[in-house]
């Protein structure tokens, strides 16, 4: 059963939140901020703002992962399979603080935007799987 809001968060909660969840994940918001501020559907309250880029540093990141990508690419399937996998035991480890992330920054239901996060660590376990059926 999912539960319903019983009113509107106070000043600073939602900020507060989304700062404390984040850092938990590990995002450094001092290295991202920039002048795009983020704000909640669920009461328009700004949460902390992030810097966008020009299309020359898009670029630039593009072609980086191009490269990594031609290395990556030469690595054995089971090996890539162990990064995967990683990511899937930190989807798990941190799922209830994404999926309070995406709760936020789009304002689904948390049980949504858990299953949002269910369906990531699914897709890595079936790749981890599926790893060592490669031709």
């Amino acid at each position: 059963m999912t539960s319903q809001p019983t009113g509107i968060p106070g000043a600073g909660e939602l900020s507060e939140l989304a700062r404390a969840t984040a850092e938990r994940c590990g995002v450094d918001l001092k290295r991202i901020a920039g002048d795009t501020t983020l704000t909640s559907p669920i009461n328009g309250e700004q949460l902390f703002s992030v810097e966008w880029v020009g299309a020359k540093a898009v670029d630039v990141a593009v072609d980086r992962a191009q490269d990594a990508f031609r290395q990556w690419r030469m690595v054995p399937a089971p090996v890539r399979a162990g990064v995967v996998k990683r990511l899937g035991e930190l989807l798990t480890e941190h799922k209830n603080d994404l999926a309070t992330l995406i709760s936020l920054e789009v304002g689904k239901i948390t049980s949504e935007a858990r299953g949002e996060v269910q369906e990531m660590i699914d897709i890595c376990d079936f790749a981890v799987g599926i790893s060592r059926q490669l031709y």
